[in-house]
């Protein structure tokens, strides 16, 4: 076979590596004011982006450049053509799905995890990333009230949590079925079908909670998967009963706490988790409302051996010395390249403490509390679920069609940006809080937006 034959290289340039394409001092400055310029003013943009389809890829170029450009050149087109297509999830009137901040403390903590890049493959490749992730695992377990000596480690996302359980469930168990509420997530049907496993769903109660009494035959059942706080309504499955159902059936209980479970960070909001301490697994999302920058979610188990025989699996190139006395966490879960999300958790629980992180859920709390009761109080308006945590269901009066396009005006005029769930059979609008920046103003300018554009549609 002919080979091409192999471009000539300068001998002179290979004595010394080339020079860096961005400057850190110079272009980083202007990355990090560009970066708190942002949080500055992010309050006064829509908060939906507000392109079509295929409209930022047409204004960018083909193909890569042939010569390298100025990272300046990066930061204007940043500003020129991708910001208008950035849906603003750092807006304090974001209030669709589950309302997420990245705090400053995890943004800076990012760009030093990134200028180690640490690959924890294996302990021996990044062993400060790996003892790092066991002890703010630790650290996070004790703020949260988790009993000692829950095994831990950072998952991308609860979906990913998810599954790793649902896997080990089954190599523990040596069935093939999965439990869960009609209201679970939708990562444990998918997790279901990734795995080839069987689904049954539960009905849920008025209050959208699994049923107890319709979890039925739990004899042939891998795993059970309850819920706190579950994305449509945040409703709280009774935990207890469904873990002595799960004991009596020799069922693993997985407890997908990705929203709520910040919240046990307050010892009076610890009541919606009763029962937890019995899981045989528990995900909990510090990118959803413990201010970490996505994507960290934490996986704990009592049973750390089980997901070890689902997932290590080493080959010979990844063998060493020190293999049998280190810990590598990437024989606990699917990945085997593994960030150093440990970092940014570190940063944020270092930097805001147990106080901060009280004050920031109990504030959001607050701010659901008040503008429940301003939809209580108002004619021709109603609440359509319990209200737990920071997320409030409600609808106007009259049909799914009118609420449909009222969420739609709402989001379009760029006011707020609010998203539905269907509880119950019927249309609903979800208005999350969350936001570390939101204020009582922004809790009220979406409220005075979804009564005018009510108002309108109501004729």
């Amino acid at each position: 076979m002919n080979e091409r034959p192999a471009r000539e290289v300068d001998a002179e340039s290979l004595r010394e590596p080339p020079g860096p394409r961005a400057d850190l001092r110079s272009d980083g400055r202007a990355a990090l004011e560009w970066a708190a310029s942002y949080l500055e003013r992010v309050g006064d943009l829509p908060v939906l982006a507000r392109v079509a389809p295929g409209e930022i890829r047409a204004r960018l170029p083909a193909e890569a450049p042939e010569e390298g450009e100025p990272f300046a050149a990066v930061l204007r087109d940043l500003d020129e053509i991708l910001l208008p297509g950035v849906t603003h999830w750092q807006h304090p009137r974001f209030f669709a799905y589950f309302s997420v901040s990245a705090s400053e403390p995890g943004i800076l903590a990012e760009l030093l995890a990134a200028t180690l890049n640490s690959i924890a493959i294996l302990w021996r490749t990044a062993p400060a990333a790996t003892e790092l992730e066991g002890v703010v695992l630790d650290w996070t377990a004790k703020l949260l009230g988790l009993p000692d000596g829950w095994h831990g480690h950072i998952e991308d996302s609860a979906s990913t949590s998810t599954v790793a359980a649902m896997m080990a469930a089954r190599e523990a168990t040596g069935r093939n079925l999965v439990v869960c509420s009609d209201q679970a997530h939708s990562s444990v049907a998918k997790g279901a079908r990734m795995l080839g496993m069987e689904l049954r769903r539960v009905a849920a109660d008025p209050e959208l909670r699994m049923r107890v009494d319709e979890l039925g035959d739990l004899s042939g059942a891998a795993a059970v998967v309850a819920t706190v706080g579950t994305t449509g309504s945040a409703s709280v499955d009774p935990v207890p009963a469904i873990a002595d159902a799960c004991r009596a059936a020799g069922a693993w209980l997985h407890v997908d706490a990705a929203y709520a479970g910040s919240a046990m960070v307050c010892p009076e909001l610890r009541w919606a988790f009763a029962g937890v301490e019995r899981a045989d697994s528990l995900v909990v999302n510090p990118h959803k409302w413990l201010l970490t920058p996505m994507d960290c979610s934490l996986l704990w188990t009592r049973r750390p051996e089980d997901l070890r025989a689902a997932f290590s699996l080493v080959p010979e190139y990844l063998r060493t010395p020190d293999a049998e006395d280190a810990l590598s966490l990437s024989e606990y879960g699917p990945a085997l390249g593994r960030r150093f999300r440990a970092l940014k958790l570190w940063a944020v629980l270092r930097c805001h403490g147990r106080r901060g992180l009280q004050e920031h859920i109990r504030r959001g709390l607050a701010l659901a509390e008040t503008f429940e009761r301003w939809v209580a109080e108002e004619p021709g308006w109603e609440l359509c679920a319990p209200r737990h945590f920071s997320l409030v269901c409600l609808r106007m009066e009259g049909g799914d069609d009118r609420n449909r396009e009222l969420l739609a005006r709402v989001n379009a005029s760029g006011e707020a940006f609010l998203s539905h769930a269907v509880l119950n059979e019927r249309f609903v609008l979800r208005m999350a809080i969350g936001q570390a920046s939101t204020t009582e103003q922004d809790v009220r300018r979406a409220w005075d937006a979804l009564r005018r554009e009510g108002a309108a549609l109501a004729g």
